[in-house]
């Protein structure tokens, strides 16, 4: 009689220890399977990539509307501006080589004039790029005219327009393949309604359609 109440005893037991050991293969299995978490790696790269092109849109946004807007500067030319300004040098005598090196002097001028004449007998004419020195040696005057580079504008117009060196071409092809980075990882961004297949969606066809529609009425 010990013996069987003592396996009555146990049986309950060894139920109880079974069950809890078979507990976390139950959970195990219940437990869902974990995705891959990609949307926090695009918004790292979306967001470092983006810090990176942040100075280039600067230039380019900036050149790309003074160039755009060519027709309504004053000078005709959004990367230099027009001037013209009276410097009394006192009278110079010499004959025209000796002028033009002390106006050089005079003047702060490291470029060599790729022309000088005589306009008068007192009146010398030296010639740059974009400068124009009139002498008046009767009067120890010089009306110094020309264009002078504008602010930032200059630089900005010369890359955006890629007429520096070759390498320049390489910056400008990575800026453009980081700008479609942008734009694409920026696709998929966001999840749901407010992504790409839902309000994102309409709004990309939209961007689309502008230039599209653009063309359509207003093109070649």
């Amino acid at each position: 009689m010990a013996d069987a109440a003592t396996k009555e005893v146990d049986a309950p037991e060894e139920a109880g220890v079974a069950n809890v050991r078979a507990k976390p293969a139950t959970d195990a299995a219940a437990r869902p399977t974990k995705k891959l978490a990609w949307r926090p790696w695009l918004r790292a790269a979306h967001r470092d990539v983006g810090y990176v092109a942040v100075g280039l849109t600067f230039v380019y946004a900036l050149s790309g509307i003074a160039v755009n807007h060519i027709t309504d500067w004053t000078d005709g030319d959004p990367s230099f501006k027009s001037y013209s300004r009276t410097v009394e040098v006192g009278r110079i005598e010499g004959d025209d080589e000796a002028i033009v090196e002390r106006l050089r002097t005079r003047l702060g001028i490291r470029e060599t004039p790729r022309e000088v004449y005589r306009a008068s007998d007192d009146q010398l004419e030296i010639l740059f790029d974009r400068r124009s020195l009139h002498v008046d040696l009767a009067n120890g005057t010089v009306v110094d005219e020309g264009q002078e580079p504008r602010f930032f504008l200059r630089v900005a117009n010369w890359l955006h327009l890629n007429r520096g060196k070759k390498a320049w071409t390489y910056v400008a092809d990575a800026y453009a393949a980081a700008l479609l980075l942008l734009a694409t990882s920026g696709l998929f961004m966001i999840a749901g309604k407010k992504g790409l297949f839902g309000r994102g969606a309409v709004l990309v066809l939209l961007g689309i359609a502008i230039p599209v529609v653009y063309v359509h009425f207003a093109g070649p």
